[in-house]
C-alpha cells in the first residue's frame, strides 16, 4: 500500500486533519484500532473555542454544528454559596460554543464518508519503521493479515496509549508530566441544564461543575477520589452531594432524574516534546493532556491540526520550513493552554491535606477575580481560546 501521509487514529483530530488533507489533494489513509460504533460511543467534552469553530468551518464540517451548537457568552463561578458571571463578549466580543464531541466526530465521519478516502478500522500490532528517513512506513494487522503502508509523513493521532510517541527514541523524547490527586465523577442525564451556560463551583467538600450537551441533556461533575467506583453511587447520593456544592438557588430550581451514563475520568496535565521527530508528527492527545477543567483537550487538538495541515500543504508545495517549525509552534499553544487548565484546576478543586487557610486563598483568588475587570479578561481570553 501507498499514500501521501499515514494518519494512526480515527478520532476527530485524525479525522479532521484527513479531510482538510484532502480537500487540499493530497491523498491519506487512516488507521483506527476501535470499530467507529466504538469511537462514536465515547462521551467527551463539547465547548469549542472559536478558532476551532472556524477550523470545522473550513473543512465544510460545520453545518449541523452552526444549526445546533448553542452558543455560550460567559461562564459562572461559584464559591462561598454564592456566583458571578464572566461575560466573554462584554470582556473580549467572543464566545465558545457547545456541541458534544461525539457530535463533531460524526460530523468528520460524514465528511471522510463524502470524500471517499479510506478510514481502516479494527487495525492492530501497529508499529512505525524507519521515520527518521525519507521512507517511512506503518506495519500493521487488518483483517487477520498483516499489511504494510508506505507514506512520505506519519501522523500520530492515536492518543495517550498508542504507539506513536513510543516511537521517539528515549533520547529525543522529554516528557513533563502532574498527575492530580483526584478525579471527576460524571453523570450524563436527560434533563435540561441547570443553567444556561457553565456553573464551576469551588466548596470545601470539592469541586462541582454543571454543564450541557443540549436543552435536553445535561452533564454533570464532582470531584471524588481518582480510584472512585462509579457504581458505587446511586444517582440519589449523586445529585445531593452535586447540590451541597452549588449555590442554593440553582440547587432549589435544577430538574433531576436518572442517570443514562456515568463514569470516573482521572485527571493529569502531560506534555511531550518534540512534537516532530524525523517523518512523525504528533497531534492531540499522543502529544499532551490537561485537565479537562478548561475545556482544553479538543481544541488543543484542533490547534495542532491547524498548524499540521498547513506546514504539509507547504511541504508538498516545496517549502520545508512549516514542518521544521511545527513542534515549535504547536507546543508555544499547548504550554499556554497546559497552564491555563492548572491554575483553573488549582483554584477550584480540593486538594488533599488542605487546610482551612488554602480554601480561603482559593476564595480570595476567585473574589478578586469577581471585582477585577483585567482577571476577568484574562480568564476569557484563555477559555475562549489563545489565536492559532
Amino acid at each position: 500500500m501507498r499514500t501521501q501521509v499515514c494518519i494512526i487514529g480515527g478520532g476527530p483530530s485524525g479525522l479532521l486533519l484527513g479531510h482538510l488533507l484532502h480537500l487540499a489533494g493530497l491523498d491519506t489513509l487512516i488507521l483506527e484500532r476501535q470499530s467507529r460504533a466504538y469511537v462514536l460511543s465515547r462521551i467527551r467534552a463539547g465547548v469549542l473555542e472559536q478558532g476551532a469553530v472556524e477550523t470545522l468551518a473550513r473543512a465544510g464540517a460545520a453545518t449541523r454544528l452552526e444549526a445546533q451548537g448553542f452558543r455560550h457568552a460567559g461562564i459562572e463561578l461559584a464559591a462561598q454559596n454564592r456566583s458571578f458571571r464572566v461575560d466573554f463578549r462584554d470582556l473580549i466580543d467572543r464566545d465558545v460554543v457547545v456541541y458534544g464531541q461525539t457530535e463533531v466526530t460524526t460530523d468528520l465521519y460524514d465528511a471522510r464518508d463524502r470524500s471517499g478516502a479510506p478510514v481502516l478500522h479494527g487495525v492492530e500490532d501497529v508499529t512505525l519503521h524507519d521515520i527518521d528517513t525519507d521512507c517511512p512506513h506503518v506495519a500493521f494487522r487488518h483483517d487477520g493479515a498483516h499489511r504494510s503502508v508506505a507514506c512520505d509523513w506519519i501522523v500520530g493521532a492515536d492518543g495517550f496509549h498508542g504507539p506513536s510517541r513510543q516511537a521517539i527514541p528515549r533520547s529525543v523524547l522529554r516528557t513533563y508530566e502532574r498527575i492530580y490527586p483526584f478525579g471527576w465523577l460524571g453523570v450524563l442525564s436527560e434533563t435540561p441544564p441547570a443553567g444556561p451556560e457553565l456553573i464551576y463551583a469551588n466548596h470545601p467538600r470539592g469541586f462541582a461543575l454543571c454543564s450541557m450537551r443540549n436543552e435536553g441533556l445535561s452533564r454533570y461533575y464532582i470531584q471524588t477520589a481518582a480510584d472512585e467506583d462509579p457504581e458505587a453511587w446511586t444517582d440519589e447520593a449523586f445529585w445531593d452531594e452535586l447540590r451541597r456544592r452549588i449555590p442554593e438557588p440553582v440547587a432549589e430550581t435544577m430538574q433531576i432524574g436518572p442517570s443514562i451514563e456515568k463514569s470516573v475520568a482521572p485527571l493529569r496535565s502531560f506534555v511531550a516534546e518534540p512534537m516532530r521527530w524525523g517523518r512523525l508528527c504528533l497531534v492531540g492527545d499522543a502529544a499532551h493532556i490537561v485537565p479537562p477543567t478548561g475545556a482544553k483537550g479538543l481544541n488543543l487538538a484542533v490547534g495542532d491540526v491547524h498548524y499540521l495541515e498547513e506546514a504539509l500543504r507547504r511541504a508538498y508545495d516545496g517549502d520545508p520550513s512549516g514542518v521544521d517549525g511545527y513542534s515549535d509552534r504547536a507546543l508555544a499553544r499547548v504550554w499556554q493552554a497546559t497552564r491555563f487548565s492548572w491554575w483553573l484546576t488549582m483554584t477550584l478543586h480540593r486538594f488533599p491535606g488542605a487546610s482551612d487557610f488554602d480554601q480561603r486563598m482559593q476564595e480570595a483568588d476567585l473574589a478578586y477575580l469577581e471585582t477585577s475587570r483585567t482577571a476577568q479578561r484574562a480568564l476569557a481570553e484563555n477559555y475562549v481560546g489563545l489565536p492559532y
